[in-house]
């Protein structure tokens, strides 16, 4: 399927499944207030910043569309017509206590709640739940959500292979990690602008990364330095791409120089973990058994101790969303799920590995449109300095 924007079709047919699940759960309605769960029941991608938004969806009856007076006229082209605004936030009720007030004391299902509003907020209704049925909801998604992920690893991707073709000339031209996300950066981006701006206006896409090397490998997370890589070092790229509000991962461990036996001997045990994992989520696993059948892999060759993180976790309208491959969350995985693989191994004040990969779960088994690794094997993923 060719990636589009969702539709209003799309968005109507999701508010009719989130009804459904309300009914199920015994409930008059759900009424939505992360800003994910807004954008899947109604197409509108807009954060608020402190200011509250909500879409009440009652089992019954049509949709209402709560949001601060600021933004009114946002709202158009959702499809819903009952728009109601408060003047401003905080106010003198809380904008979600006025938005329940509104709705009238009923069994409601809200996805988000201060806790120093839960006292009002059950005063306020006759039975309240605080599952988020929307995210439960998002966890499985549609062929036109899938297109839109396809494509976001594609992006991710071209930061990847444009990373691998010139890395060394810019490190040895004295270039530093921030130099090398730069330049990839300012290539990816420039593709997914040229190839989707138009068709895509006003929808969320970009492309998020970082580049560590050396002893900086083993701390993923952190800022991405001024410092050159050197010659024997590992060096980790982490990319996210997202089109249509929809997100991808891709993700890789080059080797700066002709790789030791030992790099190689992770870098193997490391792509035994990642197809443990397209394995596990194949036969139907569990997540959590996904995480340990992966992370295993790791242990078996004597790398347990440098483990500092589940295998993965669920993507869709946020980077990170559940369900999670990780240790404690029992939920079954299924068709139409999507999940990041992320082998990685920590050594502080020496290095660090990571990949990732984005996995789809089919009717058939895992498909991994990231495509980095499949195309660049290990030997290949090399900075000829």
């Amino acid at each position: 399927m060719k990636p589009a924007p969702l539709t209003p079709g799309f968005h109507a047919a999701a508010r009719d499944r989130l009804r459904l699940r309300a009914q199920a759960a015994g409930l008059d309605g759900l009424l939505l207030c992360h800003v994910a769960n807004i954008a899947y029941a109604t197409g509108l991608f807009l954060s608020a910043n402190e200011r509250p938004m909500a879409v009440w969806l009652p089992v019954d009856g049509e949709a209402i569309l709560f949001m601060p007076e600021l933004e009114r006229e946002n709202a158009e082209g959702t499809g819903i017509v009952d728009l109601r605004c408060y003047p401003e936030f905080p106010g003198h009720v809380p904008p979600v206590l006025w938005m329940l007030e509104e709705i009238g004391r009923k069994r409601v299902g809200l996805d988000q709640l201060e806790a120093r509003l839960l006292d009002a907020a059950r005063a306020a209704t006759a039975a309240l739940d605080l599952t988020d049925h929307g995210m439960l909801e998002r966890t499985v998604k549609q062929p036109e959500e899938l297109a839109l992920v396809r494509e976001a690893a594609h992006f991710a991707d071209l930061f990847l292979h444009r990373l691998h073709a010139q890395a060394a000339d810019i490190i040895r031209q004295g270039g530093t990690e921030q130099d090398l996300m730069a330049d990839a950066m300012a290539h990816a981006r420039g593709a997914l602008l040229a190839r989707h701006r138009d068709a895509f206006p006003g929808q969320p896409m970009g492309i998020t990364a970082s580049v560590h090397s050396g002893p900086r490998a083993a701390l993923p997370h952190g800022a991405v330095l001024p410092r050159v890589p050197q010659p024997g070092e590992t060096l980790i790229a982490g990319i996210g791409g997202s089109l249509g509000g929809y997100h991808a991962e891709s993700g890789v461990t080059l080797i700066l120089g002709t790789p030791s036996a030992e790099q190689r001997r992770i870098m193997q045990a490391m792509e035994a973990c990642d197809l443990a994992a397209q394995e596990a989520l194949a036969r139907g696993a569990s997540c959590q058994q996904v995480d340990d059948a992966a992370l295993e892999e790791l242990r078996k060759a004597g790398l347990g101790s440098a483990i500092r993180h589940r295998i993965g976790h669920g993507m869709g309208l946020q980077g990170h969303e559940a369900p999670w491959l990780a240790p404690g969350d029992a939920t079954p995985t299924g068709h139409g799920m999507v999940f990041s693989s992320e082998p990685g191994v920590y050594r502080p004040g020496r290095d660090g590995y990571r990949t990732i990969n984005t996995m789809i779960t089919t009717e058939t088994g895992v498909e991994v449109p990231s495509r980095f690794q499949t195309d660049t094997p290990i030997d290949a993923r090399v900075i000829a300095l």
